[in-house]
């Protein structure tokens, strides 16, 4: 028998794993493309010419490749509403809840938004964003006056939420809406086999009333459905809403970095049908697919997650009313850098930010030494806060007003650390530098040579 040279072998391998590449993805866009057909549709309500109109400023934004996955061709924003709705929250509850002797949860896309995000999806610039949009931000809702936003979608629904929304951001489109309930929320994280996050504090609480009880211990844990939603549904902490969105980042970059690959990919009809009844939108199943595979794709340090910038109000500012104000010149600025909208009239971070820092390695000379070193390169508004919980392998400096050229400044002057744009930091700082060991590796180099 002749002897099949070495190099011929690998060329059919790859050959081989090619065709076996290229079977899989052809059977993953069949079984989607099957799912869009045979399944329930996806969209639970009917919207109005003049609703449908909030949303089609944009057009098509997916294309469909023959033996690919489908594909975006423009930049889009997606609004997404969380809801959680109860009985008390609706006129007529279905039969099987009207007896219960609590509160129970409704599958409904009704009422009060529990939370709100705004999501650009970039193929341009190959980055995601989320805006996360305080559920209490005091703003215009069309048709209703000033409000908290989460009034919107209880009087108009996700196109009056676009509205309000785009109101808000200075006149941003909203290319596409998804509303999902907290069961929606379960069902999704126990669908993609849990998620792991660092839950930041002991969260002990329970209310008879609702059934609602969240028992978590701090430090890092793999959590379950329930156990997700007790970390994003708990709230009694000293920033109330704000803490809340902080762990939503934390989950949701978790699950972004734990889940979004191609085997998920492969399995999305059956994970769409999971929650498919907890889930209304008015995305085609085609562009739900190409929103999922473009971030799958995404290099995560280009996932940015941001938050409506403002303040507490004071108390009896409003008649005892809580809100949260938003800033308009800071919002101008924060659209124009991430999402590509209107002109940024600021200058960018000076010596002037605000940097706290906070250490997780406990070693009692990581934050002097890091403050010292900040304030030799020329920045006077530097401070210590209490230690990070979680322990960090790596620094990370986080943009928390998201201005990533001034992080990425205080990054090169100190020389090492990784740069996050996200709001996990302290929430009056500009920088927030959470000291990791990396600074420990390079003292103890310092330090031999």
């Amino acid at each position: 028998m002749r002897k099949i040279p070495k190099q011929k072998k690998l060329r059919w391998l790859w050959l081989v794993a090619g065709l076996a590449g290229v079977a899989l993805v052809s059977a993953t866009a069949g079984a989607i493309l099957a799912m869009s057909f045979a399944s329930t549709p996806l969209m639970q309500r009917e919207l109005s010419p003049e609703q449908a109109s909030v949303f089609s400023k944009g057009d098509r934004i997916s294309k469909n490749n023959r033996l690919q996955l489908p594909e975006l061709t423009r930049p889009v924003n997606i609004l997404v509403l969380g809801l959680k709705v109860l009985t008390s929250d609706v006129q007529e509850p279905p039969e099987h809840l009207k007896k219960l002797r609590y509160h129970a949860l409704v599958n409904s896309f009704d009422g009060l938004t529990d939370t709100m995000l705004l999501l650009r999806f970039n193929p341009e610039a190959k980055k995601l964003v989320a805006l996360s949009i305080p559920r209490d931000t005091r703003t215009e809702i069309p048709g209703y006056g000033v409000a908290k936003i989460n009034e919107a979608n209880a009087n108009g629904g996700p196109a009056l939420s676009a509205r309000a929304t785009s109101e808000l951001l200075g006149g941003v489109g909203v290319d596409r809406y998804v509303s999902i309930n907290v069961q929606g929320v379960q069902a999704l994280v126990d669908a993609l086999g849990g998620v792991t996050v660092y839950v930041p504090k002991d969260m002990k609480y329970k209310d008879e009333s609702q059934h609602l009880y969240v028992n978590l211990k701090a430090g890092k844990q793999h959590l379950n459905g329930d156990q997700a939603l007790q970390l994003l549904r708990f709230r009694y902490d000293e920033y109330g809403d704000i803490g809340r969105i902080q762990r939503q980042q934390l989950v949701m970059r978790a699950l972004i970095e734990q889940a979004l690959s191609p085997a998920t990919l492969a399995r999305l009809p059956q994970i769409l049908s999971t929650i498919q009844t907890h889930i209304d939108t008015n995305l085609s199943v085609e562009e739900l697919v190409a929103l999922v595979g473009f971030a799958a794709r995404t290099n995560r340090s280009q996932m940015q997650m941001l938050m409506v910038p403002g303040n507490f109000s004071q108390p009896n500012e409003y008649n005892g009313v809580s809100y949260w104000l938003p800033s308009p010149q800071r919002i101008q600025t924060l659209m124009a850098q991430h999402f590509n909208f209107g002109t940024d009239s600021t200058a960018p971070l000076a010596d002037a930010a605000r940097i706290v820092i906070q250490d997780s390695t406990r070693q009692l000379n990581a934050a002097p030494a890091v403050s010292k070193k900040l304030e030799q390169a020329g920045y006077g508004n530097v401070s210590v806060t209490k230690p990070s919980r979680e322990p960090l392998q790596v620094t990370r400096i986080v943009a928390q007003q998201g201005d990533f050229a001034g992080a990425e400044a205080v990054r090169r002057s100190l020389g090492f650390g990784e740069v996050r744009i996200e709001n996990t930091g302290e929430l009056d700082s500009d920088v927030t530098i959470q000291i990791g060991q990396d600074w420990t590796r390079i003292q103890s180099r310092s330090s031999q040579q």
